[in-house]
């Protein structure tokens, strides 16, 4: 883990950009009571933040909890099934 200030992570962003990628761990602090740990934003990370995603997501589980559902048959193509 490198902690390292605020003032040091906006001089040499690049730097720390290119830590991170190599799995180092970064807290940046800021003033005196304040600390941030820094980490790179996985493509799950995005998509649990994706509230257009998440808005999709809450409308299917009301629509699976009203019983507006269809059970695919395992014996037909998905052709066949949504057909």
């Amino acid at each position: 883990m490198l902690v390292i200030s605020s003032r040091e992570f906006r001089s040499n962003q690049k730097k720390y950009f290119d830590l991170l990628d190599d799995k180092v761990q970064i807290v940046v602090q800021w003033g005196k009571d304040k600390s941030y740990l820094l980490t790179p934003l996985s493509e799950a990370d995005a998509l649990s933040v994706n509230p257009e995603l998440i808005n999709l997501i809450k409308a299917a589980e009301k629509k699976i909890s009203e019983g507006k559902y269809k059970v695919l048959d395992p014996s037909k193509s998905i052709w066949e099934n949504i057909g």
